[in-house]
Order: C-alpha cells, then structure tokens, then sequence
C-alpha cells in the first residue's frame, strides 16, 4: 500500500527524468495539486500542528463493574478471636509466642466453630457483627447481658493473586480495608520496566478484563482502579514494541520505540543523528500514515528552525513511516528498496494487531 502511494505521488508530479533515472517527490504545493486518489497531503503549518501535539489513542474505560467496598465476610481458614468482657476464662490459653493468633478460634471447612457453653456458631459467609451478635445473644443464658467483641484475627479465607510484570508476584489476603488494583500491585513490590500500564489483565469469575491502569494514574478515570474481590487474578503484561520507522537521508535510519513515552517528529530525528546535510531536501520530511484505512502524507520543511520547532509538536503514531527525501532528487530504486522491507512488516504488524 505504501509502496503504491508513493509511486502515485511520484508520477502525479510528472517531474520524471528518465535520462538520469531519478524522479523527484512533490515537495512544494504546485507539484501537490494534482489529487492522488486514497491519499491525502498534509503541509505542517503553525495553524494545524496543534491537532496532531497528542497521541490519537486515547485512555480506555475499564468494562470492570467497579462495585463498592462491603464489610468482610467471614470463610473458612480465618481465625477468630471472640472475647467476652469481664470473662477471660472463656478465651483460649495464650500460647508462647502472646500473639493473638495463638488464642483464635479457627473457622472450620463448614464454616463453624465451637464456642464454650453455646457450642456451634455459623461464621461462613457472614460479618464478625453478625457473629457478634449471635454469640451474645446466646450467650445471655449463661452470661448476664454478656459484652461481646468479634475479631477477625488472621484472615486466611479470601485471596487475590498477582502476576507478570511486577517485582514480587505473589498472593495476596483481602482483608478488611478494601484491596484496588493499584494497592495490589505496589503490595507485589511495584511495576517492572517492561510493564504495559495500558493492558493489564484482571480474571473474575471465568471472564478476563483488560484494564488500561494508565488511564487512571494519568488521567484521574477512577474505574481503572477497581477494587479487587477474592479469586481475582492479575496479571501485569509486558509491554509490546510499538515503533515508527526513520528512512531516508537521516544520519541514522532505525526503528522508534514508542512505547514508553511521547515522541515527537523532531525528538526522533534527533536521536538517529538529525539530517543528512549533504543530502537531504529540508523540504521534504514526510511522515506516511494510516488514517481509517485512507493513507495520509504529512510534511514538514526544515528549511528554518521554524519548522523544527513545529516537529515539536508533531506526535508519532505506531506505524509510522518517516522519509526524508533526497535532495535535490530522490533516486526512485533507492526508495523502494529502502521502504518495502519496512513497508511489509507494518503492514503484517497491524494485520496481527486487528
């Protein structure tokens, strides 16, 4: 498709010198009037670089139900410590250790346990203020309205795991302050380098989220850091290379990364080594790129510090091809054989992407 274009912008110029076997690229708007179908030129300009200063992909709403925080549920494994004021003999012995632990009740795999004078009591599925007051209550035919305090003292019932790129994966306990995403994953030692903050996966209940994190620590969307309820699973993904390619008379042609920061047309010149001065038409900066299927040609004269400085404010796109031309020619084989391999690629990258 690339390829295709640029042969179509080459010919509607009608600059062809067979003779020397060059052709030279509609660098100014004369050689531009003439209408390429499926293509459109856009010359950079101070009025229109503000539409192109930000990333076109946006920050994605979570389709998580973001659900509230509710009091913990007692389950099977966690211990309870059950006091009764005034009544110390209805506490268990205190092991070594004095930890409250060792004086709990556990909660069994029916969800019970035993408690003096009263035996069974459900704990499974409900509140330690639910509990509470049933074992008060039946405790008032032994005790003389009994002061009664559930605790939950180690909870073992309810986890959450998470995994993938972070420092520490590991699982976590819910407790009884509410467990969000990003409390998980500071409790699993952080984010690694290579986290993808825009695609992390959450498993619930036999269906998989994809939570773009980054949409809440940069831009506030408070459903992009859900709470986390018990058997959730996390997993931080790495992130993905997403390149825009450099060609041409460039002091060194090379593939972008774009995915870890901004970069703009002139941050990415600037890094491969700027222009080739002995070579390059400062005229004739293009930058090729995909919009809703139509391929747009943008340029950028360089001919003044005005139009680096406008390269400021030029984002790049995953995908995009960047080409400085040859000047005052461009060798047409040269072009091709210097675009298709990259051309290709992109082309099968986004057919894998869609």
């Amino acid at each position: 498709m690339l390829a295709k274009v640029l042969m179509a912008l080459v010919i509607s110029s009608g600059l062809a010198s067979c003779s020397q076997g060059f052709v030279e690229f509609p660098v100014t708007p004369d050689q531009q009037k003439t209408a390429i179908e499926n293509v459109a030129i856009v010359r950079l300009d101070a009025s229109n670089i503000d539409t192109f200063s930000q990333p076109a992909r946006g920050y994605a709403r979570s389709a998580l139900p973001v659900g509230k925080a509710s009091d913990y549920r007692i389950g099977s494994g966690d211990l309870l410590n059950v006091i009764v004021f005034d009544h110390p003999e209805l506490m268990l012995p205190v092991g070594p250790r004095g930890a409250a632990e060792d004086s709990g009740f556990y909660v069994q795999a029916d969800g019970s346990f035993n408690y003096p004078f009263i035996g069974e009591v459900e704990a499974g599925g409900r509140t330690a203020s639910d509990v509470r007051a049933e074992v008060a209550e039946r405790l008032a035919n032994f005790i003389p309205s009994p002061q009664v305090e559930v605790r939950v003292a180690a909870f073992n019932s309810q986890r959450v795991v998470v995994a993938g790129e972070v420092k520490a994966p590991n699982s976590q306990a819910i407790t009884l302050a509410p467990t969000t995403l990003i409390t998980a994953i500071n409790a699993a030692g952080g984010l690694t380098e290579a986290a993808d903050t825009r695609a992390v996966s959450l498993q619930r209940g036999g269906r998989l989220y994809t939570i773009d994190l980054a949409g809440f620590l940069n831009a506030g969307l408070e459903q992009n850091n859900p709470l986390l309820r018990a058997g959730d699973v996390v997993t931080v993904t790495r992130r993905r290379a997403q390149e825009a390619y450099l060609l041409g008379q460039i002091s060194k042609p090379a593939a972008i990364d774009l995915s870890q920061e901004p970069i703009t047309l002139t941050q990415a010149i600037t890094r491969q080594g700027g222009l080739n001065e002995t070579r390059a038409d400062a005229r004739g900066v293009f930058v090729f790129r995909l919009v809703n299927g139509r391929m747009t040609v943008f340029q950028l004269e360089t001919l003044s510090p005005t139009g680096l400085l406008l390269g400021t404010r030029f984002v790049l796109e995953p995908a995009d091809v960047v080409y400085v031309v040859r000047s005052p020619l461009s060798r047409w084989n040269d072009t091709i054989s210097g675009l298709l391999p990259t051309v290709t690629a992109t082309r099968a990258a986004q057919t894998i992407t869609n």
